[in-house]
């Protein structure tokens, strides 16, 4: 992982020119360059390259850009400036994303063997999982494949407009069933005075029922507090509604989930992590925003 980290410091990079690069640097004959997995879908190198990236990117250390690009962040320095060694699961410990990530790929609770760091190529196969059968190594790499296209929905929405994440909102609500089609189904009303209102979807195909949505889209670390949770459902308040579902690309603070479990008005926090598993479960709205 370090070698794909040092690749990525020089600005954004391709993932070719990077499995090129790190060739180069370890001085690898051009047979070894060209052998394959097992399956014959890829070399070897270019599996352990891809397999390193996601991991930076799972702990934040490396962040995807168009496809097939990505390029390292402000904690990937900081983890360079430190002049580790080797960068190793060890390491991406430190950072809570990777903890995380760690966690939804164990779904049984069990542990993965201990990483030394040290991989060979003379290994052609991906990061061992002990005692598995071949559904868990199926459903591990599903996992794996499923996490990153999350990372990279989350990464594109909150590099996008207010907008657009708006509209993502709306689009995916509609291909969850609500409100029937998408021309009389929803509207986006965010705009100045709106009250904290950005959107309006009818919660069935005759509306006879509204649902009220806010949308906010914040960088990673940012907090929705209890304050911004309370003035959205005080909206509901004002219009006589009584339901609401309020997204972000971040996450809510502890008092806000408590808060909505105290009010009358039937509100639905959704934070980063689960607006993602829901546009992978609805494919339409994640094929839609993915490309």
């Amino acid at each position: 992982m370090l070698p794909v980290l040092k690749a990525a410091a020089g600005g954004e990079v391709a993932i070719r020119e990077c499995v090129s690069r790190i060739g180069n640097e370890i001085g690898l004959s051009e047979a070894e360059r060209n052998q394959l997995l097992p399956s014959g879908k890829g070399t070897t190198l270019a599996s352990w390259v891809g397999w390193a990236r996601t991991y930076l990117a799972q702990a934040g250390l490396v962040e995807a850009m168009r496809r097939g690009h990505f390029k390292i962040t402000g904690r990937g320095r900081s983890v360079l400036a430190r002049g580790p060694e080797k960068v190793d699961n060890a390491l991406l410990l430190e950072f809570p994303e990777f903890r995380e990530f760690k966690r939804r790929r164990k779904p049984n609770g069990s542990d993965e063997p201990a990483d030394n760091g040290a991989v060979s190529l003379d290994s052609v196969t991906a990061p061992v999982i002990s005692q598995a059968t071949p559904e868990e190594l199926i459903d591990s790499a599903y996992q794996e494949i499923t996490d990153e296209l999350r990372s990279t929905l989350l990464n594109r929405i909150t590099l996008a407009s207010p907008a657009f994440f708006e509209k993502v909102v709306l689009d995916l609500l509609i291909a969850m069933g609500y409100g029937g089609s998408r021309t009389d189904a929803g509207q986006r009303v965010g705009r100045t005075g709106d009250g904290g209102i950005d959107g309006i979807i009818n919660e069935d195909p005759l509306g006879l029922d509204i649902v009220y949505l806010q949308a906010k889209r914040y960088a990673p670390g940012n907090t929705i507090w209890v304050g911004q949770v309370r003035e959205f459902a005080g909206s509901l308040v004002e219009r006589g509604a009584s339901k609401g579902v309020f997204v972000t690309t971040s996450h809510f603070a502890p008092g806000a989930k408590t808060y909505v479990e105290r009010i009358p008005q039937r509100l639905i926090l959704i934070d980063g992590a689960e607006l993602t598993r829901l546009m992978v479960r609805c494919s339409e709205a994640s094929c839609h925003f993915c490309g």
